[in-house]
């Protein structure tokens, strides 16, 4: 699979495509309909898809960034797995929010992803102000030679499956619900990083990966961690900005139980299982150290064969 990060128009040598276009923070089981629409134009035509970084929403209004269900490897790898050969990832900035529908079209559609087929959602809107909606789309489509798709809603419960039911439950600690929205557990993954080992020195140690800015949930949870070796290995997690040590930003700290080994600098993939508590402050560490073992004992409850 391809990534494409800067777009560049009339690149008549890149292969045709057919291209999903849309936000796919979380790449639910909706998206998963615009992907499967796109995929049924193989071999013919390149299998696409197009979302931008960082999300609109945000862009427009930073001192309340959306928050975010997956970051941008975990949604690249996601999209490998859902077969896709091409994903374009422009950056979203003020130049291309600025963007006529028109211009949009021409320059980035045919232009970059050279599209033969688009399929969208039935609310999809572009360009400037999102003043271009479907039937703008469809018409721009007969002036540029592809062919529009609208692909109906995913429903569950009655419900349309989207991204922001998908934030709430999250948000809630619902994990096994939004695990059926997204057709898959809920995961996030990343690079082990070197912190403060706070966690080592009250004889928790701990794996700490950054995590989505915003993330769409926060709190300790029993999860099963994957990667270098690792197959669903139990551990208990925090994701938050531990206020009772002052941490800063947000940050996933795994303690694997029954583990012993150096996993700095390698990937791993965090399977969130259940919501044990919310993130909370403690006036000491040594009441922080008896409600991580309450945790711990918890977590393994949750995660026992």
């Amino acid at each position: 699979m391809q990534l494409t990060r800067t777009l560049q128009p009339n690149q008549t040598s890149d292969p045709a495509s057919a291209l999903a276009i849309g936000n796919f923070d979380g790449l639910h089981r909706g998206h998963q309909a615009l992907i499967s629409a796109v995929r049924a134009h193989g071999p013919e035509l390149e299998a696409a898809l197009m979302c931008f970084e960082p999300l609109p929403a945000t862009l427009f209004r930073p001192d309340r960034p959306v928050a975010r269900l997956m970051g941008v490897r975990d949604r690249l790898q996601v999209c490998r797995q859902l077969g896709l050969d091409q994903v374009f990832m422009p950056r979203f900035n003020r130049a291309f929010a600025a963007l006529s529908p028109e211009a949009f079209v021409a320059q980035v559609v045919v232009g970059a992803a050279r599209a033969r087929v688009v399929a969208v959602g039935a609310d999809f809107r572009f360009g400037a102000r999102a003043a271009g909606d479907v039937a703008l789309l469809k018409h721009l489509g007969r002036r540029h030679g592809f062919d529009v798709e609208v692909i109906a809603p995913i429903c569950a419960d009655g419900e349309k499956v989207s991204s922001s039911r998908i934030r709430a439950l999250l948000a809630t600690g619902e994990l096994a619900a939004a695990a059926a929205l997204l057709g898959r557990p809920y995961r996030l993954s990343g690079r082990v990083l070197r912190g403060q080992q706070l966690g080592r020195n009250l004889g928790f140690p701990t794996v700490n990966l950054r995590s989505p800015q915003p993330p769409a949930l926060s709190g300790v949870f029993a999860v099963r961690v994957s990667g270098s070796g690792l197959d669903r290995h139990p551990a208990v997690a925090n994701l938050g900005r531990r206020p009772t040590v002052a941490g800063e930003g947000w940050l996933l700290e795994a303690h694997l139980f029954d583990f012993d080994g150096d996993l700095y600098g390698r990937h791993l993939n965090v399977e969130f299982v259940q919501r044990l508590r919310p993130e909370e402050k403690f006036e000491s560490l040594d009441a922080l150290m008896v409600q991580m073992h309450s945790d711990a004992a918890r977590a393994r409850a949750v995660l026992a064969p």
